[in-house]
């Protein structure tokens, strides 16, 4: 794993040539898909403190990555999956279980662009898998697959400034990562963000964003809501780097937590 990641790193550096609206650190999904025949590369360390009533476990770190795939037709796949590692008290077994998380597949469509001919906003829609490959004994995987169908809306208010709209459905499974999400669902659940972005100069993004997911049964345990500021620096074309600060409330947020991570655009080893 480690050398596949030196070696993805490398050839961002050697070969990075297209520019991207990076959405890390935000939850909030972007309605632009990676150019055809290109990859994008995310990689990000998120450390949370958890709520008090998940003791004996008090922080979860999160190490993801993310590797998109431009297809024709404006399509886009996707793949991610988290390395998890849990701190729990003193004298409890086994004190700091990790591994690696719950694997997603997905593809998003961007079936509408934004003009300035046109009121309506970029609109792009998404379709996840989720396969239980963590561990569930050590609570780093859920158990479950789960099926998760998200719309996209983006709109330019003015020139440097966006707003990012998010809305879906899980049919099936839950939406936790670790201890994070809303984990004790198999139901449906409802979920939503909405970001606002500016970009302060070319190479420098800044925003805020709310998000969460509610359960139908309406247990405020099953539920998430939390909110992040943060943004991007762009060190050259392709190449960012991506920071955020999060919190939130109920069960399923992190009470606090800090992300950074990099992003980066290649085109495919054949070119």
């Amino acid at each position: 794993m480690a050398a596949a990641l030196r070696a993805l790193w490398v050839a961002a550096l050697v070969g990075a040539v297209s520019p991207a609206l990076a959405q890390q650190p935000f939850y909030t999904d972007d309605p632009g898909v990676t150019e055809r025949g290109k990859w994008h590369f995310e990689l990000f360390n998120e450390f949370d403190l958890l709520q008090p009533d998940l003791q004996p476990s008090l922080r979860q770190n999160t190490a993801n990555y993310r590797l998109n795939y431009g297809l024709p037709h404006n399509l886009e796949l996707d793949v991610d999956n988290p390395y998890l590692t849990i701190f729990r008290q003193e004298g409890t077994h086994p004190q700091r279980p990790h591994g690696t998380g719950d694997t997603n597949v997905g593809v998003k469509w961007n079936f509408h662009q934004e003009s300035t001919q046109s009121p309506l906003p970029a609109l792009s829609a998404t379709m996840y898998f989720e396969f239980p490959t963590g561990d569930t004994k050590n609570q780093l995987g859920s158990g479950l697959v789960d099926y998760w169908l998200n719309g996209i809306a983006q709109k330019h208010v003015t020139e440097r400034t966006r707003i990012t709209g998010n809305a879906g459905i899980l049919f099936a499974g839950n939406t936790s990562t670790g201890l994070l999400g809303i984990q004790t669902t198999r139901g449906r659940v409802f979920t939503g963000g909405l970001s606002i972005l500016r970009e302060y100069t070319k190479r420098l993004t800044l925003g805020v964003e709310v998000n969460g997911g509610y359960a139908p049964n309406g247990d405020l345990a099953k539920s998430q809501l939390q909110f992040l500021g943060g943004g991007n620096y762009a060190f050259s074309k392709g190449f960012s780097f991506d920071f955020g600060l999060l919190g939130g409330k109920f069960l399923a947020s992190p009470g606090i937590g800090v992300q950074l991570g990099f992003s980066v655009d290649f085109p495919t080893a054949a070119h």
